[in-house]
């Protein structure tokens, strides 16, 4: 009896945590059912569109969010850098860089203020890294002060101004930004295909390849990831520079979709980055996760705040709602350990 007993123990541990791995993809379809029985538009085409390029936003930061937690991080500061790529972008396209010495200013091609821009955000990724691998700074600490540095750089570049008409002038050769964020490739918006592009490679990487596995590692066991030969300062300062360039990739397409450059862009976008990461099943210990689970956690977050605003909820009502799925889903991810572990332990046994 005992034996019986313990096999229907172990078949509803792995029912339970069957239903945890894709706990993530049945709220995305009980989310999907309840707004479209609420609202005869929301699954129409253009809306579906609409979300999907929100969701974009919000997926560049949450992957590499994900890279950042999987080594065993945390990275506070995307916001900031999403809002200081923008006021770059903004800057070079309005004001150029002027060489008073001179006389004269210079203006960028569209393209190499893209690259500007995203460089900007490597740089204060590998800042980050640097401050945490070298100076042994606590990862929360560190990028909590970048949020900081990097939003003061942004409201000082225009004195909390925005950079209006970033639309260019032909005469100048920086025409062409609007495209990035509005323009579309076969009827589907640029933004759709990179956060496809992205999100395949970033898969790619984090599975398929020696520098994914040191992610996952140097997060499951530094100290063991560096008996074993991992680089683990190296691995670090890598996947903070992956945060902060798809920082800068999502500010240079929300100022690309508004032609404008706001330094107040992007504020607490990082918890929504979070928020995403750990609802689809990334381990906030590190080691654990996948980029696939960011991506459709970024869908959860992104339709459910659409959703609401579709249906007329308050932004204050969509701060809580917010703050309580990223408390469930933290919490939620503690049980799926526990249960694992009790699972584990089952099957000790019963070997």
């Amino acid at each position: 009896m005992q034996g019986i007993d313990t096999g229907a123990t172990g078949a509803q541990m792995n029912f339970k945590l069957l239903l945890l791995k894709f706990r993530t993809v049945i709220a995305l379809l009980i989310i999907i059912v309840i707004f479209a029985s609420l609202s005869r538009t929301f699954l129409t085409f253009e809306n579906i569109v609409i979300m999907t390029k929100h969701v974009a936003i919000n997926g560049f930061l949450a992957i590499g969010m994900t890279f950042v937690i999987l080594s065993g991080g945390i990275d506070l500061s995307v916001g900031s850098i999403l809002g200081l790529a923008g006021m770059i972008t903004g800057a070079l396209i309005d004001v150029g860089i002027p060489l008073h010495l001179f006389g004269i200013v210079i203006y960028l091609h569209t393209w190499f203020i893209i690259i500007v821009a995203l460089a900007a955000g490597g740089l204060i990724g590998a800042i980050n890294g640097t401050v945490i691998t070298r100076l042994k700074v606590a990862p929360f600490i560190a990028t909590l002060g970048m949020l900081y540095v990097a939003r003061g750089f942004a409201l000082l570049s225009n004195n909390g101004s925005t950079f209006p008409f970033l639309s260019g002038q032909a005469a100048l050769g920086n025409t062409g930004f609007p495209f990035l964020g509005e323009g579309e490739i076969l009827f589907i918006p640029l933004p759709i295909w990179l956060l496809l592009i992205i999100g395949l490679l970033a898969a790619f990487v984090s599975r398929r390849t020696p520098f994914g596995r040191y992610v996952y590692a140097v997060g499951g066991n530094e100290r063991a990831a560096a008996l074993s030969g991992v680089r683990v300062n190296r691995i670090r300062l890598t996947v903070y520079v992956i945060s902060g360039v798809l920082a800068a990739l999502s500010g240079l397409i929300i100022t690309s979709q508004l032609v404008a450059a706001h330094p107040a862009s992007g504020e607490t976008y990082e918890l929504n980055a979070i928020a995403a990461a750990v609802l689809g099943g990334t381990s906030l210990m590190g080691g654990r996760g996948s980029i696939g689970g960011t991506i459709i956690g970024s869908f959860v977050i992104g339709i459910l705040a659409d959703g609401l605003v579709m249906l007329g909820v308050s932004d204050f009502w969509q701060m809580v709602i917010k703050g309580v799925v990223i408390v469930v889903a933290v919490a939620i991810d503690q049980l799926q350990s526990n249960i694992s572990r009790i699972a584990a332990i089952q099957e000790e046994k019963r070997g």
